[in-house]
């Protein structure tokens, strides 16, 4: 099959055979969205090599409940062993055995089929199109803010880069009632954001910061180690700062300003999948106006470059 893999000498476009494992189904790849995560693992992030993308869309070939044949689905990233103490202890997205799909021991996304565990798998309601089920992955960890940390309606909230995960961050954080400001460098970025979020540009924030300095919670999706430090500054004493940033590039920052001020951080990554579905299916997320481009799987590499570029948001691979 067709497949877009990282090499050591970057990624390429190849034939790769399918690897199927017990237990595992067989979908064909409708649709994938190219993340920031990808451009970092191009970059060097994790070591990985293999087949790329964990953001998709599919339909079941097979499976070993043959019931799932024929059905469209998205699927959990992350393969736990589901037997280790960490599994058994309701923790599985930290298996220390799991495979994670594009980005750890495991072939992803961006060809024209992939495998994945039978139980990671979840329908995509009839309702809901390809373009928006793509970005499930990113939303459901969006909704994983809200199952680490109590966000009240009268909190202050600053997202910090409002890119491909901001974005979702800021729609999610909104429904809350909270007061959410999404800040940015890149105007056109913060154009895309919905009324019910508010907006700040870097320099307004550094001519003005009274409007977001002190806010009770800020999530950092920025995706470059600048962007703890800003954090850092913008959160009061004894607020939360929730660290979306995945980088190949840690850059260096004191702690000393966490324990002075008693910060509370929190690393949030991978979400729940069902209710971000039911988010796309009630229409209170609607990601689509965030597609910028559309690229076939040949041009993968192509689609990796353009998604780089500072105007872009989501790029779209179609197998």
């Amino acid at each position: 099959m067709r497949a877009l893999v990282l090499t050591a000498d970057g990624p390429r476009m190849s034939e790769q055979p399918l690897a199927v494992r017990a237990g595992e189904a067989v979908i064909r790849t409708v649709i994938g969205g190219v993340c920031a995560t990808d451009l970092e693992l191009v970059k060097g992030y994790m070591g990985f090599s293999g087949v790329l993308g964990h953001e998709w869309v599919g339909v079941v070939e097979d499976a070993p409940d043959r019931r799932w044949i024929g059905r469209r689905v998205v699927g959990d990233i992350n393969a736990s062993c589901g037997i280790c103490a960490t599994c058994r202890a309701g923790r599985p997205t930290h298996c220390p055995e799991r495979t994670v799909l594009g980005i750890m021991g495991r072939d992803g996304a961006f060809a024209e089929r992939l495998c994945l565990p039978q139980g990671n798998l979840h329908a995509v309601p009839d309702g809901v199109p390809d373009e928006s089920a793509v970005f499930i992955e990113p939303l459901a960890a969006a909704c994983e803010i809200l199952q680490q940390i109590h966000v009240r309606p009268t909190d202050r909230v600053v997202v910090l880069g409002v890119g491909r995960l901001g974005q979702l961050c800021a729609r999610v954080l909104a429904l809350t009632g909270a007061a959410v400001t999404g800040v940015s460098r890149n105007p056109a970025r913060l154009a895309l954001l919905p009324a019910s979020v508010g907006r700040a540009t870097l320099a307004e924030v550094d001519a003005d910061p009274t409007g977001v300095v002190g806010a009770d919670i800020v999530v950092d999706c920025t995706g470059n180690p600048e962007g703890l430090a800003l954090a850092t500054r913008l959160v009061r004493p004894r607020g939360t700062l929730v660290l979306k940033t995945t980088t190949h590039d840690i850059g260096s920052l004191s702690p000393i300003p966490w324990v002075l001020d008693e910060l509370t951080l929190v690393g949030s990554r991978c979400g729940p999948f069902p209710p971000a579905l039911r988010l796309l299916d009630a229409g209170l997320v609607d990601p689509r106006p965030l597609i910028t481009a559309e690229y076939g799987l040949d041009q993968g590499v192509e689609a990796l470059a353009r998604a780089g570029q500072r105007d872009v948001v989501k790029v779209l691979l179609r197998p």
